[in-house]
């Protein structure tokens, strides 16, 4: 392609959804100049992907965006739960679980906590923080075709207003453009997995007397299970606006053209029980649940996040929400390899990281459909599970036994059984809360544009706690950054007068929570997890560090 060059960044996007416009966010909070292109004209009008777990909040909170996302949300911040009844108004319902996080111990483990917040309120809120941040976004704009060589990607994008084309050359292209990805098409990358698992047609409407029947039964969602007229009942505003997902049947011949105004009223109303209720339908739209995830996460310069990577049943909003933990893994990458302190090499490792975990989660996310009988999922509950058993494991715990992380064990699954956030390579760093001088902070504060050492406070001024010997982990951090150009801070931790972060509970040791010594040391990229951990002090930490940061970061000069 010898073309006219119109634009030149850095990583072009393609794709302005959730994942895309999180990743002009992560891409934007690092400085990282780019440009996103959405086809359509602007953020999504549909109240739909609402559920943003935890660790995504956490990402939101270390991008500066936590209160304005949890201030859009606020007209369903008291919703939690997950309510089955056969009708609203008939005696058989049962809370599949009524609390997100019952007696609040969630708080052990993070700072940031759920938020229910649908994606037509998310969005403009991304999109007005990544442009604040300098990101070019363009809307009514299309990709139209793309070349990579050696050097970069060479990409003609067309605005649907206007009709004019643009060749723009980037060193990178992001494709967060949907599970039908023209992109991931073009590379001619496949998927595995079993396919479709149904088909829903969601609907919007009005229905001021539908809050009466509702009461005050605040909850995520309802799966209605009239086997007349079953389907799944979201609250927008809890007073008069509300979605309702009803089962849809391609497969058996059944056309989007056959679900009327008049077909969708009627199965709303014998669904919740109220059959003279006013119902005002305002918008449609089909929606497919799958479990597939891509071969391949990328071709040479070019990487899949989101749908275009995988699809997942929609129970749990684990898609969203690893969509968006991909473009925050692959955003510091990028940002490293385009900043010189990281061997391009290093991008080998968001496939080697994103794929086994979009692995497991997808097909937890099936199990959870079965174990919830969401409607339309005909397929018998797995073993073993439950409505009430626990997603933390999946939501937190999730972990790289192999990428760019040194010392990880690489036989582990990607999501355990269990909750263990103990400072293991590999996974999310452990929170705790800490002073620093005079403030409160979270230690997953910390990370985010750089890798973060943490160590004991005896060697602060040089020592090494009476180990004899030499300089400790803490003492020869800032050679280390100096001679590899490598973005690192290090701070030492403890309650003693010379330490940098002081633990908030005075009992509280950051070696036993990082499962280290008071010698020992952890380092955290900028993603918040574990790169590596050492057990105590060593002969020759400058040169320790070194080496391990090399091999992380994929260094070979």
């Amino acid at each position: 392609m010898n073309a006219k060059i119109d634009d030149r960044v850095p990583v072009l996007i393609v794709g302005g959804s959730l994942v895309g416009l999180s990743a002009s966010l992560f891409l934007g909070r690092l400085g990282v100049e780019h440009l996103l292109v959405e086809k359509h004209a602007s953020t999504s009008h549909h109240p739909r992907g609402r559920g943003n777990n935890v660790r995504t909040m956490e990402l939101f909170r270390t991008a500066g965006v936590e209160q304005a996302i949890r201030e859009a949300a606020s007209v369903l911040a008291g919703n939690h739960g997950i309510l089955q009844a056969h009708t609203l108004t008939g005696g058989e319902q049962e809370w599949l679980f009524k609390e997100i996080d019952p007696g609040g111990g969630l708080a052990r483990f993070s700072p940031a906590g759920w938020c229910l917040c649908s994606q037509n309120d998310l969005e403009p809120v991304l999109l007005r923080h990544a442009r604040e941040l300098g990101g070019e976004l363009r809307y009514s704009t299309e990709l139209r075709s793309f070349e990579q060589d050696a050097e970069g990607v060479t990409a003609v994008i067309r605005s649907r207003e206007t009709g004019e084309e643009r060749t723009v050359r980037a060193d990178y292209l992001i494709a967060a453009d949907g599970p039908r990805s023209p992109v991931r098409e073009r590379l001619g990358i496949g998927h595995a997995g079993p396919g479709d698992l149904f088909h829903n047609v969601s609907m919007t409407f009005r229905a001021p007397a539908l809050a009466d029947a509702v009461g005050d039964r605040r909850f995520i969602v309802c799966y209605l299970t009239n086997p007349e007229a079953d389907g799944a009942l979201l609250p927008v505003d809890n007073r008069e606006k509300w979605v309702f997902h009803a089962p849809w049947h391609p497969e058996q011949g059944e056309t989007l053209e056959d679900f009327t105004d008049e077909r969708c009223v009627e199965h709303i109303r014998k669904a919740t029980g109220v059959p003279d209720m006013e119902v005002e339908i305002t918008g449609k739209a089909p929606w497919h649940a799958a479990e597939r995830v891509a071969e391949r996460y990328g071709s040479g310069r070019v990487f899949l996040a989101g749908d275009s990577a995988h699809e997942m049943s929609p129970t749990g909003a684990f898609g969203s929400n690893t969509g968006i933990q991909d473009a925050h893994n692959l955003a510091w990458k990028l940002a490293a390899v385009l900043g010189g302190w990281a061997g391009p090499e290093l991008l080998e490792s968001y496939e080697a990281e994103r794929q086994p975990v979009a692995q497991a989660t997808s097909a937890r996310a099936s199990t959870r459909s079965a174990e919830h009988s969401h409607p339309g999922y005909q397929v018998a509950p797995v073993s073993g599970g439950g409505p009430k058993s626990g997603l933390l494991p999946v939501v937190l715990g999730y972990r790289y036994p192999r990428g760019a992380v040194f010392g990880a064990d690489a036989e582990l699954p990607p999501v355990s059984e269990k909750l263990s956030l103990r400072g293991e390579p590999g996974t999310r760093a452990p929170h705790m809360w800490l002073t620093r001088l005079g403030a409160r902070l979270s230690t997953l504060d910390l990370y985010e544009r750089s890798f973060v050492l943490l160590s004991g406070a005896a060697d602060a001024a040089g020592g090494d706690g009476g180990t004899g010997r030499g300089p400790g982990w803490h003492a020869v951090a800032p050679a280390v950054a100096e001679k590899l150009s490598v973005p690192l801070e290090s701070y030492t931790v403890g309650h003693g007068p010379d330490a940098d972060l002081v633990p908030e509970k005075g009992d509280e040791d950051w070696a036993e929570v990082h499962g280290t010594t008071p010698d020992g040391a952890v380092l955290v990229r900028p993603d918040g997890f574990v790169a590596w951990r050492a057990a105590g002090p060593v002969q020759d930490p400058e040169r320790n560090l070194r080496e391990v940061l090399d091999a992380v970061l994929r260094r070979t000069g």
